[in-house]
């Protein structure tokens, strides 16, 4: 029987985490068997104490601590290196503000034990009900039903990644299975042991934004497959405490698209996003400026960032 992995990672959002961990703990999956890693990414509040006190006598359930604040790269890492040494097969990286189908990892798990190469898998991820981006525009009857991911593409020119799907309703339109993708969001993967042994694991340089993107790349590179499967559904409470315009949006994005495009791009598009790199120097904002300087200082990792919050 095959063993899968689940790993959360916490930074300061115990209550969120709960919430998260409640929801798998309802994961219905035949033909293999689970087990939660709850990684506390070294925080200096009160989380670590609460899960003690509330998920400690769970068998389920794994409570451990990074030891220092890793990011996302790092403290998934982390969890997954814990994992593959206890002998699991697979490692399920989830984020901590979402709740799940009780079906969800049985989707997956199915998709790949029936693919012949081996496979990073993801889910169909909506907006949590009410928290959509725009949730003015829709009806209430659609709430709850508005994607947030299927799957995603590399816009090489302009070197951004982005989600299949975003802020639609679900009417159907991404009901089929694809494998034409450049990415699975980090909010939700599942990965196959092979995969790790091959390629390694996340890139800690990128510290968090990016790291899951570069990750898919470099299996894709490898001739491995990245899949969505619809069947399995999530659904992801988007807090937006690092959302677009926001300081620590400004550093990880700017100094993680210059770290992933000059690493992975044509010579057409590192040009131009070099040029572009010169004109935040002159006309970005604060943590454009800094995240800039810190790519060509080889400032990677948290970087210059001091207020971090995952």
């Amino acid at each position: 029987m095959a063993k899968i992995a689940v790993i959360v990672l916490n930074y300061r959002q115990p209550t969120l985490t709960l919430a998260t961990v409640r929801s798998l703990l309802k994961i219905s999956l035949e033909e293999a068997s689970y087990h939660l890693f709850l990684v506390n990414n070294n925080c200096l509040d009160d989380s670590l104490n609460i899960f003690e006190e509330k998920l400690a006598d769970n068998p389920k359930i794994t409570l451990v601590s990074t030891g220092s604040n890793l990011g996302y790269a790092g403290g998934n890492n982390f969890g997954i290196k814990l994992a593959l040494k206890e002998g699991y097969d697979y490692c399920l990286i989830i984020n901590n503000d979402v709740l799940v189908d009780p079906k969800f990892l049985q989707y997956l798990y199915e998709t790949a034990k029936n693919t012949v190469t081996p496979a990073i898998i993801g889910p169909k991820i909506y907006f949590a009900k009410g928290y959509e981006f725009h949730h003015d525009r829709y009806q209430n009857k659609e709430l709850g039903r508005v994607i947030w991911s299927a799957g995603g593409l590399i816009d090489w020119k302009n070197i951004y990644a982005s989600n299949l799907g975003v802020d639609q309703v679900d009417r159907g339109q991404f009901d089929q299975i694809n494998s034409n993708l450049d990415f699975i969001t980090g909010c939700c993967l599942l990965i196959p042991k092979e995969i790790f042994h091959k390629i390694g694991f996340f890139d800690e340089r990128y510290f968090m934004y990016l790291e899951d993107v570069d990750f898919c790349y470099r299996a894709k590179l490898q001739g491995f497959k990245i899949i969505y499967q619809p069947k399995s559904s999530i659904w992801h409470i988007n807090a937006g405490s690092s959302s677009s315009g926001s300081s620590l949006h400004d550093y990880f994005i700017t100094r993680n698209r210059l770290l992933f495009g000059l690493k992975y791009a044509r010579p057409r598009s590192k040009l131009a996003l070099t040029r572009q790199a010169v004109r935040l120097l002159f006309t970005g904002r604060k943590w454009q400026k800094r995240a800039v300087i810190d790519y060509y200082l080889k400032h990677l990792g948290k970087g210059s960032w001091r207020e971090i919050s995952l």
